[in-house]
């Protein structure tokens, strides 16, 4: 089902995409291919595959966690681009 001009145009909007005429028309032949490939898989037959929540046979793959030396104060801030001699400082967030 090919997208109206005015889905394309809602979409554009709802993306805050500022888009030309031109630009609306090709982007909405491009949804419309997307769409496209998308239907072909939602006809796809996947009834006698599993269902898996990852492709690989990776389980807990994380290092252990073993205690070591952490930095001083001086080499954490060896490399700040602010600091009051021995805190970073940051600009404000909020006024």
């Amino acid at each position: 089902m090919p997208l109206s001009p005015d889905d394309v145009a809602h979409v554009a909007m709802l993306a805050r995409l500022g888009l030309s005429e031109e630009e609306r028309h090709r982007i909405g032949l491009q949804l419309d291919v997307i769409l496209e490939h998308i239907s072909a898989l939602e006809r796809a037959d996947i009834s006698d595959i599993p269902e898996t929540a990852q492709v690989g046979n990776l389980v807990n793959v994380w290092r252990d966690d073993e205690p070591a030396p952490s930095l001083s104060q001086q080499e954490a801030l060896v490399n700040a681009p602010d600091t009051d001699g021995e805190y970073f400082k940051v600009g404000a967030i909020q006024e």
